[in-house]
């Protein structure tokens, strides 16, 4: 349930409910406005009396809360929220964008996607050390050693990092190196994972399960809000359906959806859901013009040879016209955009 104070509530008062909260063996989250002060209550609300919330002193409304996603809820904390990543911060006004390689495949490779990426606008370096593949037999990342690497390309270009991890291992050795660390689509309900990224201490990028609902994958979010960390980010990257045109179909209507239902920045790699570079541009005006704060693109400095994802990633030239492509698309919406150059209107060819 959620207990709305009256505006200017006293602060004797908000501290009076969150006692009686917890005396109860509830607990209390508070989101304070400038005006009204919300008081969202997660436990089992049958050990506590409506009667007796209602009646103390300043309290306006009480208001159930269905949804079994609690503190990812949009009820529990209207505003939305904004999570920093480094010097970085992802949530409503700015566009964030994230780019990189699928996967770290050496240091020299790295940097010159990095220095690359950051010229055209990027603000986070995506690189995979630890790779989930469909076989067996496809490259399985770098580990520890593409971490180093993301670690050192980090500090030479001053972009934070991004790595997914697939294990508590991986985590552990992760937090050592990045900025902030990905759940991938494979492990979103990885319900042990899940926890112990919310203890880990470090942001967390929660990408959307292949054929997961919003509901499961807000629910994902609170497994990792609900051990103390709250600095989560959503990254639909489509979803699986019968239609066999592009890698995934790109769930663009989950954006608006989400800002409905939750507070937590909601980002689009239109990679991973396009399958093929030349539908990634379109897929990611698409995405900033619903209201995405930010994006995840994959960028390689040769493609044709990359060992993870080549056909859905974006050569430097494609990616520096995406990143100018998409520019009116973030003013729009009234987002800034980070200009590290003149990031100027593409020409025809480009396009």
């Amino acid at each position: 349930m959620i207990i709305v104070m009256k505006p200017h509530a006293a602060e004797t008062s908000i501290k009076a409910i969150t006692n009686y909260i917890q005396e109860n063996g509830l607990t209390a989250h508070l989101s304070r406005g400038t005006e009204v002060t919300i008081i969202g209550v997660v436990g089992d609300k049958n050990r506590l009396s409506t009667e007796n919330l209602i009646s103390f002193k300043d309290v306006d409304r009480i208001v159930p809360v269905t949804e079994s996603y609690k503190l990812a809820n949009k009820k529990f904390h209207p505003e939305p929220s904004t999570v920093r990543v480094g010097n970085v911060s992802i949530g409503p006004g700015t566009l964030t964008v994230m780019a990189g390689p699928c996967a770290v495949e050496g240091e020299e490779q790295l940097l010159e996607v990095a220095r690359a990426v950051k010229a055209a606008g990027a603000v986070i370096l995506r690189g995979g050390a630890y790779k989930p593949r469909t076989s067996p037999y496809s490259f399985q990342g770098l580990e520890e050693e593409g971490l180093r690497y993301m670690q050192t390309a980090g500090k030479e270009t001053g972009l934070a990092t991004v790595c997914e991890v697939v294990s508590h291992e991986s985590l552990e050795t992760a937090v050592k190196y990045v900025d902030m660390i990905q759940i991938g689509a494979r492990n979103m309900q990885n319900f042990i994972l899940l926890k112990e990224a919310g203890r880990a201490g470090i942001p967390v990028l929660l990408k959307r399960g292949l054929s997961a609902t919003i509901e499961e994958w807000l629910n994902a979010a609170e497994y990792i809000i609900a051990e103390g960390n709250p600095n989560v980010v959503l990254c639909e990257r489509g979803i699986r359906t019968f239609e066999t045109s592009t890698r995934n179909t790109l769930d663009i209507s989950a954006v608006p959806v989400l800002k409905e239902k939750t507070h937590l920045p909601v980002i689009v790699d239109p990679s991973h859901a396009a399958g093929a570079y030349k539908y990634v541009t379109p897929l990611a005006k698409a995405a900033v013009a619903c209201g995405a704060d930010g994006l995840m693109i994959e960028v390689h400095n040769d493609p044709a040879h990359a060992l993870s994802d080549g056909p859905q990633s974006l050569t430097f030239e494609k990616f520096d016209s995406l990143m100018k492509q998409i520019m009116p698309y973030a003013k729009l919406e009234g987002r800034q955009f980070p200009e590290k150059r003149d990031l100027e209107e593409p020409s025809p060819e480009e396009e």
